[in-house]
């Protein structure tokens, strides 16, 4: 008998009640999205009145204009991702060097170890003495300050343990040291290869934290030239604002209104584009080494 037909009216309502909700979470997911483009590319006037709701409405490009003709956007583009990919090729080979070690059974104090790094997502000397740390390592205003302080997140390297732990039989890493593999080469020939999904997710989550981050350089660059794109737009925002608030004119402050409401949403779309557009090429790999890695033992 068909499987379809053995179907009871219990399941019909269960994939009815299923197919409902997650048509109602697309829809508050997609919707902000879609609001955003619109209304970076609408008069910024009709957004003001609430006249745009889901497609842009008398078509203005004057936000974007604005956010590409202040010259440090592109120095902050360039910076941002130069930190993104130095920072996330520093995390991914630490994460790994730090992840193998721990999931080998035969790695003596493996659990001690374990418990301490976990014991540092809990409790941290807080900002005042990481600030005191770095200055002392002389890397304040340079650019290993963006790439080096957290190099390692710990639920990042619990995730990869985990990975390696359960999704790596022990038995293939046994065959190849017994025919002469050093731990080195097992890593590299054997258990990388075989890792893909869970370093696609890593590579991913590492990524946008670098892509979004700006708080580490609020506290440590003091030179424009080395500014991350978020500090930049935060910057140009803010300005916008204080032009608005510093304006007498009541015409241009309506105006300066107009402009902040158009760069808001251009700045939402410049700041994120890049980040939607790598999310697709891992998404294959995404499921399967995110529920892989999920369960942490």
């Amino acid at each position: 008998m068909d499987l379809g037909a053995r179907e009871g009216w219990g399941d019909r309502l269960f994939n009815a009640v299923n197919l409902a909700v997650l048509s109602v979470i697309l829809v508050a997911v997609l919707y902000p999205l879609i609001f955003v483009i619109s209304a970076s590319i609408s008069d910024p006037m009709l957004v003001l009145q609430g006249k745009v709701w889901l497609w842009p409405k008398a078509l203005s490009f004057e936000a974007y204009h604005r956010v590409f003709q202040n010259g440090d956007i592109l120095i902050g583009y360039r910076n941002t991702i130069l930190y993104t990919l130095a920072g996330t090729f520093i995390n991914i080979v630490l994460t790994v060097a730090g992840a193998y070690p721990l999931a080998r059974k035969d790695f003596v104090g493996r659990n001690v170890l374990m418990a301490l790094f976990t014991f540092t997502m809990f409790f941290s000397g807080g900002i005042i003495p990481t600030y005191l740390v770095v200055k002392s390592l002389g890397i304040v205003n340079t650019f290993w300050v963006m790439v080096l302080p957290n190099a390692v997140s710990v639920f990042n390297l619990i995730i990869m343990r985990t990975f390696f732990h359960n999704s790596i039989p022990i038995e293939l890493q046994e065959s190849a040291f017994m025919d002469g593999a050093s731990n080195l080469r097992i890593l590299w020939n054997i258990v990388l290869p075989l890792s893909k999904p869970v370093i696609a997710v890593l590579i991913l989550y590492y990524a946008v934290g670098h892509w979004n981050s700006f708080f580490n350089a609020l506290i440590y660059l003091s030179d424009r030239a080395r500014y991350p794109l978020q500090l930049i737009l935060r910057e140009l925002l803010i300005q916008n604002q204080m032009e608005q608030m510093l304006s007498g004119d009541s015409e241009s402050m309506v105006q300066q209104m107009m402009i902040a409401e158009g760069l808001k949403y251009a700045i939402i779309i410049v700041s994120s584009l890049p980040v939607l557009i790598m999310y697709p090429f891992l998404q294959k790999y995404f499921e399967k080494g995110m529920m892989i890695g999920a369960i942490k033992g």
